[in-house]
């Protein structure tokens, strides 16, 4: 288990412990200041994670070498999944209090169509990869 669990188990256990010391009725604050530690956590992390991967396509690019095709857009793809695997919790719940199972199916088949567009955007009819326009290339 690494150190950042052990903090975070840590957090868990002292919301436990408020909790029963104080009652049901502050659960709800409770449980929204243990997630927005786990939301700073994700965000430090994700954060630290698309740097290095940006200093390593910067220190490719200075060497001289083409970064690879799937370095091109990292950032945007997984910027994309955290978005829409965060959003997806609010969504779902919604979907399925208001519309019950259908409408839970229907949240999932936009969230999987959103990132189903996105992967595909700019090919062609048979799959291959058209020349993207740029705004910056003349």
């Amino acid at each position: 288990m690494e150190a950042r669990d052990h903090e975070l188990t840590k957090e868990l256990d002292a919301t436990l412990h408020a909790r029963r010391e104080l009652g049901g009725e502050y659960e709800p604050a409770l449980i929204e200041s243990f997630l927005e530690k786990v939301e700073q956590r994700m965000d430090a992390t994700v954060d630290r994670r698309v740097r290095r991967h940006l200093a390593e396509q910067r220190m490719t690019v200075a060497r001289g070498a083409r970064p690879g095709r799937s370095a091109e857009n990292f950032g945007e793809r997984f910027g994309l999944g955290i978005i829409t695997l965060v959003l997806a919790i609010p969504l779902s719940a919604i979907g399925a209090a208001n519309a019950g199972i259908e409408g839970l199916f229907v949240t999932w088949a936009g969230i999987v169509g959103v990132n189903a567009v996105y992967a595909f955007r700019g090919r062609g009819v048979l799959g291959r990869r058209e020349k993207a326009e740029s705004d910056w290339e003349e």
